[in-house]
């Protein structure tokens, strides 16, 4: 789980001083405030993971990506030139990280259950993209790769002073070369130092924490009235959740052991299928819900849906279209594995505002049961008053989130935690879903008016 981020010098934002994640962190705000740039950050890193292109510094993505940042000088704050851009990520592992001495194999030299990665990147004198220097940090150690000068491709391997010191191999002391990516160390490291064949453990706990992010965007594909499976079985919902029929598929033909999802001892295990028609219902969007090949051992589906017990059974496409914008969302949480980080934009969108409080507690129960991390980016305010009542309820932990406003002005945008307690959010932004008690006395300023003008 991510448990802080810091930033300096990204799109619309000068600067993140150590920002805390919880299992649910929400950043609310106005348009154009800087809530997304904070999810993009986190795909763009993924996206970059992901390629092939391992002397690619940061992947700033394509139309067909997670997220499309254009290029460096896009993504640095001002766009600045030359350009800096400065990150750190902590997060906490499932199982700690047990670094072996390499000499004895059996004594343990560093065990941690978090890690910092920290990067700094800039260009290096011929406006090309380059890491000047990244490190890791774990157990009160600290190990990284630090480019030798302002400019050129020459590293050196550091670490702190007083901690552990890395034996070099006799011979010409060669200069390491570049990074791989923005995160790894060169494969030349493991030759040219007698133990730092530890060192290729923390990229991969890196790509692993990468590897359990999920996303879903904010424009989602239109209902279908078919659906054809091939029998794959996705990753996640995709971008615009197109693959959320493929997903509730896949569940079901799953073994025995994957095909329940458990909510603790001594409760009903649910399959996917039973999970998200239970959640449909409960939100008030339908009844029923079942996915159904339209003949016997025929690859097309459809999805079909009760709005009542005692209404007929239709398509989806033939009821409001609130239920295929959440159905993404709903099956997204409970469909990735357990332990998962689910970055979602506008999880809200073409809800009721009745349904759009319901998402809250649908986040809660996931968060709660499978242990699922999940950051959004949202304008409503039913979903944030849903979360400050079940604080005040203390069904909620106010630990357990991370509730934030982004707000844009002359020096960029700025991060303020909201305030909550039993009474609610103490430190409520001026104007912060819009001006209530103005537009209330404005509408009676203007009856009064109204009255004034009829008598005259």
């Amino acid at each position: 789980m991510l448990t802080q981020l810091s930033v300096a010098n990204i799109k619309s934002w000068k600067s993140i001083p150590q920002m805390r994640l919880a299992p649910i962190t929400g950043l609310f705000g106005t348009n154009s405030s800087g809530k997304t740039s904070i999810l993009q950050l986190l795909l763009m890193l993924k996206q970059t993971i992901d390629s092939s292109d391992r002397a690619q510094v940061l992947e700033f993505g394509d139309e067909r990506s997670l997220t499309n940042l254009g290029s460096f000088r896009d993504v640095v704050y001002g766009h600045a030139k030359p350009g800096k851009l400065d990150f750190s990520l902590a997060w906490k592992l499932a199982k700690p990280l047990v670094i072996k001495n390499p000499e004895s194999k059996t004594d343990t030299l560093f065990s941690a259950d978090q890690l910092t990665f920290s990067c700094k990147l800039d260009e290096n004198g011929s406006e090309r993209l380059a890491v000047s220097q990244f490190a890791y940090d774990l157990a009160k150690e600290q190990f990284g790769l630090k480019r030798k000068g302002a400019s050129g491709g020459k590293y050196e391997l550091t670490s702190l002073e007083d901690g552990f010191q890395f034996t070099r191999n006799q011979g010409r002391p060669w200069a390491l070369p570049s990074p791989v990516r923005f995160y790894g160390f060169p494969d030349q490291v493991y030759a040219y130092y007698q133990n730092a064949g530890f060192l290729s453990e923390l990229p991969l706990a890196f790509e692993k924490l990468f590897g359990q992010l999920y996303y879903l965007g904010p424009l989602r594909e239109f209902p279908q009235r078919h659906y054809a499976w091939k029998g794959s079985e996705p990753a996640d919902m995709g971008r615009r959740g197109e693959r959320v029929v493929d997903a509730l598929l896949a569940a079901r033909e799953r073994g025995e052991r994957g095909k329940y999802l458990s909510f603790g001892r001594g409760r009903k295990r649910r399959t996917l299928e039973e999970q998200i028609a239970r959640w449909l219902k409960k939100l008030g969007l339908i009844h029923d819900f079942s996915v159904k090949a339209i003949a016997k051992d025929s690859s097309i589906y459809q999805v079909k849906v009760r709005k009542s017990p005692s209404s007929a059974e239709v398509l989806i496409t033939d009821v409001g279209f609130g239920v295929s914008q959440v159905l993404p969302v709903l099956v997204l949480c409970y469909y990735v594995p357990e332990g998962s980080i689910v970055l979602l934009e506008q999880p809200e969108i073409h809800l009721h505002p009745s349904v759009q409080s319901g998402l809250a507690d649908v986040f809660i129960d996931a968060m709660k049961n499978r242990n699922i991390q999940i950051i959004l980016e949202s304008h409503s305010e039913h979903l944030l008053r849903r979360l400050q009542r079940r604080i005040a309820e203390e069904s909620l932990d106010k630990k357990e989130t991370a509730l934030y406003f982004c707000d844009i002005g002359r020096d960029g945008s700025s991060l303020t935690l909201l305030d909550i307690d039993l009474l609610g959010i103490r430190n409520w932004p001026k104007d912060f879903f819009g001006d209530e008690v103005g537009e209330m006395a404005a509408i009676s300023r203007a009856v009064v008016k109204r009255q004034m003008e009829g008598r005259s």
